[in-house]
């Protein structure tokens, strides 16, 4: 279980972060305005780049635990500052639905089980 939820949790960041690159009109609807768009970029910048470099973490068998440290403290670090700027309503609470997102992907990285390498061939 473990390897779809970095799958997952790879895409997420791969599309959240590529949004506001492509396309802040639509971004800022769903969000609200943003006074720093450069600010948001470089947010969307690294949250692609997490994503990115989980995709390639999941080519390792077993998944190794420096891509499930990338994963879980990436996702407590976005929803840590999802719920403190709710909190003081400074962003839009549909930032807690990011942050819900977050914390399921990082349990089921975290507790989805361990997995075995594959087996090696011995020569014939």
């Amino acid at each position: 279980m473990r390897r779809p939820a970095v799958a997952a949790l790879a895409a997420y960041y791969a599309v959240t972060g590529v949004w506001p690159l492509l396309h802040m009109p639509s971004f800022e609807a769903v969000t609200g305005p943003k006074q720093d768009r450069w600010l948001v970029n470089m947010v969307g910048a690294l949250a692609l780049a997490n994503g990115i470099a989980l995709a390639v973490g999941l080519r390792r068998r077993p998944v190794l635990a420096e891509t499930v440290a990338l994963a879980v403290s990436s996702a407590v670090a976005f929803a840590a500052i999802d719920v403190t700027y709710v909190a003081r309503r400074r962003i839009r609470p549909i930032y807690l639905a990011d942050a819900a997102a977050e914390l399921c992907l990082a349990a089921a990285v975290l507790f989805g089980g361990s997995e075995t390498a594959p087996e090696k061939k011995s020569p014939a």
